[in-house]
This record gives structure tokens, sequence and C-alpha cells, in this order.
């Protein structure tokens, strides 16, 4: 096979990130409608992410979190987006660069897509297949309590998150 100068791989990944991008955007200035929510995974250590060390120690590797109810101060920029969710009743800022992301599901509308952070050879993102997404649907009825952030009563107008981890789902 020829070698791709191109980078055809990297332009794929880059215009669906642009996707998530779009999604975050809409989101921060309107609100999650209807039933939609998002789980939103990255790597942890990438370059530019930026969340508070008991985290990156707890989730070394990637981390996922989901907005539905519990979030606030959602800000997508050109680059990365910002969110404010609770932690065992301590809210925390994490920033996350589009780059650093590895998945993007929403399980409302059976849509997602995953990537490979820049720099990695990996095929283009795709759009889940169906048993990713019976996964990932299912994640919410199976997760720890333990994984749960405590439930807070939000601020008049703005939503929280919380945070899971989809180890129990990869395949070995």
């Amino acid at each position: 096979m020829a070698k791709d100068f191109m980078n055809y791989s990297g332009m794929v990944q880059d215009a669906l990130r642009g996707v998530v991008r779009q999604a975050l955007t809409r989101i921060a200035t309107q609100g999650l409608p209807g039933n939609h929510h998002l789980y939103l995974s990255f790597k942890t250590g990438a370059p530019g992410v930026d969340i508070p060390e008991h985290l990156r120690e707890r989730y070394p590797e990637e981390m996922t979190i989901v907005l539905q109810h519990q979030y606030w101060g959602l800000k997508a920029s050109e680059s990365e987006f910002e969110v404010q969710l609770n932690f065992n009743k301590m809210p925390e800022r994490l920033v996350v660069p589009y780059t650093a992301m590895t998945g993007f599901f929403d399980p409302s509308v059976q849509f997602g897509l995953q990537f490979q952070p820049n720099g990695e050879e990996a095929p283009a993102a795709r759009p889940a297949a169906p048993a990713e997404t019976a996964s990932l649907s299912t994640l919410r009825r199976d997760e720890a309590a333990d994984d749960k952030p405590e439930p807070e009563t939000p601020p008049a107008g703005e939503k929280r998150g919380e945070v899971l981890t989809l180890d129990a789902f990869r395949k070995k």
C-alpha cells in the first residue's frame, strides 16, 4: 500500500471532531434538547487536558463523562471544551481538547463516533456499531453506585453531569 502523505485519515478524524464541537457549541448555548445526553471519552494524559490531579490518578488512561442532568458552565471553543461536574459533592472544572477525545455517544439517537488521539496511527473515526451502542446504553443501568456523583440541586437553569468508567465493557 502506498504511503498516505496527505494524511486523509487525520483529516477525517478532524472533520468528525467538528461534529462534536458543533454539538457542544449548540448545547452550550441552547441546552440539551429532548432526551439527548452525551458520553464523552478522552485520554486523561493527552496534551492540553486540564483535570484535577485526583481524577488523573483515578483515571490515569481514559475517562468518560456524561452530560445529562448535572453539569454546568459548558463552553465550547474551536479547539477544546470546558465543563464543570461534581465529584464527591465537590465541583471540578475539566478542560478537554477535541484532539484528546476517543469517543462520543448519544444513546438517545444511537449515534456515536470513535477517535484515535492525534499522533496515533489508526483507522478513521467510524459510527458506533450496534454492539457498542448496546454496551453503552446498558452502562447507565449497570454503573456502580460509588462512581456516581452525589446528587445536588443545580442553580436555576444549569445542568450537571456524572463520570462513569467503561472498563467493564471493554473487550479484553
